[in-house]
Formats: structure tokens, sequence, C-alpha cells
């Protein structure tokens, strides 16, 4: 199982730290919520916990635990502006669909 980082993430995620001015990395979830089913969460990581898994790239961390891994699994994060809105963006193809706001999704069944 593994996650990838875009560098325009990795340099985000870096900046967010320095500015912060401490933690590890950034923390990248998934839970149970709006009309789709799941919905990203993203936090600052302190620390890598027992039941955590770090993804390394460009020089950034993120961190993800057991149970948002197996949703994630592939998924590329990304970094993206658009006009005004500055945002993290999960490419993920265990997707099956999207919410018409955006904000929660689907997984495909899994075989």
């Amino acid at each position: 199982m593994a996650i990838q980082l875009t560098e325009s993430a990795a340099k985000q995620i870096q900046a967010q730290l320095a500015k912060r001015g401490a933690g590890i990395g950034l923390r990248v979830g998934v839970k149970k919520v709006g009309c789709s089913g799941f919905a990203y969460t993203f936090d600052y990581a302190d620390e890598v916990g027992a039941g955590d898994h770090p993804f390394e790239a460009f020089g950034a961390k993120v961190v993800i635990d057991s149970e948002s891994l197996s949703f994630l699994d592939g998924s590329t994060l990304d970094f993206v502006r658009e006009g005004f809105k500055q945002v993290f963006k999960v490419e993920n193809p265990n997707v099956d669909a999207t919410c018409g706001c955006g904000e929660s999704f689907s997984v495909k069944e899994k075989a």
C-alpha cells in the first residue's frame, strides 16, 4: 500500500510546518460523513503512532492511520491553486462517486 506526493504538496506541507514551528508532517485521513459516505481529513502530524503509516517524498512526510490507508491506497496527494482557492487535492483511484458539492465520496466495492 502506498501514497504518492507531488512536489507542490510537499512544498506546501513544508511551508505550513515551518509557519507552525512544529510537527513532522501532514496527517491525512478518511472519516464517515456527508451525503456520499466519506470525507478526507487533514491535520498536522506531530508523531507517528503505532497504527500509522508514514510516506515521504520531496522532503515532506504524510502520515496515514491503518483504517484510512485502505481507502487511500494508490492515491496521489497534490496541492492546487484554483483562483483564490488553495487546497490539498486527493487523486484517489478507489473513489466510485462524489457528491454534488465535491466534499464527500463513496468508494468502489471490493471484489
